[in-house]
Formats: structure tokens, C-alpha cells, sequence
């Protein structure tokens, strides 16, 4: 147990639009104020997707992620960044391995690494064995620790063999996300089932998709683990859908929740110091083992 609260933001995400929330964060100005007013309140780490300056939509160019990045890194040197590297609109390599190539400055923290395909309520998030082993090379060789996203057990089980292939190194993060339809249900025994089956050296926080992510966050924060909290998981603040979440409000509520239980927010140095990431500014991610 972490006495210490991982707060990780995730503001945008693939899924919201201007027309599904007015609060969603799009542009890179937008992304860049949110994450701007989440450290004020107080988060640990930010998951950044990027979106297209004309239509919106996602994006995996470099070029926008170092926008962001540097935006980000002008108020907040400290903050542990992740970019997203996901399937779920991207199949090629070059596309998804992308924001990897940032250097200096600008160089992610993290990168997030599915660790199996799965399906979503309409569309699929394709990660073949070589992709996901791929992607973890690239980011081995760099120096960008993986952010492990897992759906379901048998992605655990995908994370000890990477280990055994020594694609992945410790200390370990883990992010669990619980409530897909065709994956682990965001209920008392998949969770139990998860975080048991985690590998040492493991810190780990818990997500819900859609109104599950109150639930999940709250159980997470009550029994040691960390959070993922944001607009990408659910644009709703209250589970009957009469109000639309701002990034701000989801994280002042983990706040109010996490004293109720006694809990610190976990510092982004702290984290850093935990996972052997770099302290910035200047220098970001770990040492690149080749």
C-alpha cells in the first residue's frame, strides 16, 4: 500500500468531442490550461493524447505532442508526462512509435503500452504480440518507461512474459481499467483478482470507464492504490448524467475523497524517485538501456 495518492490525469482522451462535452480539452492551448489548472489543485502525473488542429480528431504526430509537452513544461518541469501510443485508430508502428522520438526537453516521461487487443463498445484497439513487444523495445532503448494499461488478467500474465523477455524492467506502473463490456468488470472480485496477480515492484492505480470511474477511484483510494481520473474515461459528474464533469471538478473531488481517507497526494518528484525516472527539468525518463 502506497500511504502517498498517484493522482494521474487524463484530460482529453480519443473518444469525447466539442459536441459530446463543451469542456473537453482539444486544442493545445486547451490541453495544456487543463493540465495547467490540474497541477494547481494537485496531480501526480498527466496521460496525453493528442488531437488534429483542424478536425480534431486523434492524432499521433510528434509535432503536436512536443507542443504540448512544452506547454506543459513552461509551468510544471516536475510533471511526469505519458504520452498515449494507442491502437485503437493507428496500426502502423511508425505511427504509433511517433511521440517516442521526442528528445531534450521535450522528450515523454512515459508512454502508455496496451498489453493485449481488446474491443470496445464499437471499435477494437489492435495490439499484436510483435506490436506491443516492439513498442516496449523502442521505449527500452530510449529510456521512456512503459505505463502498462491492462483491461483484464490475462494482460498481467502479457506483462511477466515481457519481463521474462526483459522488455520491461522494474519498478513497474500499472494502470487498471475495469467497467469495458468486453473486458474485467469494475466489481469487488476483478479487482481483487488484478491487483493480487500485479508483479513485484509494481505501483498501480485503478480506472472505471464511463460511471464506473467514481466507483473504482473511490475503492482505489480506500485500499492503497492510485487513480486515473479525467475526461477521457467519463465526461458525466454525476452517475445519473445530469452534469457534465470539468477536468477540475473530477480532480477536486479525488481530493475531497483522498482526505476523507487520509490520503496525500503523491508529488510528482516523489513519483519519479519511485519509478528511477529522471528529476528534470532538463533531463526526463530513465537511463536508455540498449
Amino acid at each position: 500500500m502506497n500511504k502517498k495518492l498517484i493522482v494521474n490525469f487524463t484530460p482529453t482522451g480519443m473518444i469525447p468531442t466539442k459536441e459530446m462535452t463543451p469542456h473537453v480539452p482539444i486544442s493545445v492551448s486547451e490541453i495544456v490550461e487543463d493540465v495547467h489548472k490540474a497541477h494547481e489543485i494537485g496531480i501526480t502525473m498527466v496521460h496525453l493524447h493528442a488531437r488534429d488542429k483542424i478536425t480534431g480528431n486523434p492524432t499521433y504526430h510528434k509535432e503536436i505532442y512536443a507542443q504540448i509537452i512544452e506547454g506543459i513544461r513552461k509551468f510544471a518541469p516536475e510533471l511526469v508526462i505519458c504520452v498515449s501510443l494507442s491502437g485503437r485508430d493507428f496500426g502502423e508502428l511508425e505511427q504509433r512509435a511517433d511521440p517516442l522520438f521526442l528528445e531534450g526537453a521535450l522528450k515523454p516521461d512515459m508512454g502508455s503500452l496496451t498489453l493485449s487487443s481488446l474491443n470496445f463498445n464499437a471499435t477494437a484497439s489492435i495490439n499484436s504480440p510483435k506490436m506491443v513487444q516492439d513498442l516496449a523495445s523502442i521505449m527500452k532503448e530510449k529510456g521512456i518507461v512503459p505505463e502498462l494499461e491492462v483491461f483484464d488478467i490475462g494482460m498481467l500474465n502479457y506483462a511477466k512474459y515481457l519481463v521474462r523477455k526483459e522488455l520491461l524492467q522494474p519498478p513497474f506502473y500499472f494502470n487498471l481499467l475495469l467497467g469495458n463490456i468486453a473486458c474485467a468488470q469494475a466489481n469487488l472480485l476483478h479487482t481483487g483478482v488484478m491487483v493480487n496477480d500485479l508483479p513485484d515492484e509494481a505501483l498501480w492505480s485503478l480506472a472505471g470507464i464511463g460511471n464506473d470511474q467514481l466507483k473504482m477511484n473511490s475503492l482505489s483510494i480506500a485500499i492503497g492504490g492510485g487513480v486515473r481520473v479525467g475526461i477521457e474515461d467519463n465526461i458525466w459528474f454525476d452517475s445519473e448524467r445530469t452534469t457534465l464533469a470539468t477536468n477540475a471538478n473530477l480532480i477536486l473531488r479525488i481530493h475531497t475523497i483522498a482526505e476523507a481517507n487520509d490520503r496525500k497526494i503523491m508529488k510528482p518528484a516523489e513519483f519519479r524517485t519511485k519509478m528511477k525516472i529522471a528529476q528534470g527539468p532538463g533531463k526526463f525518463g530513465r537511463e536508455s538501456v540498449t
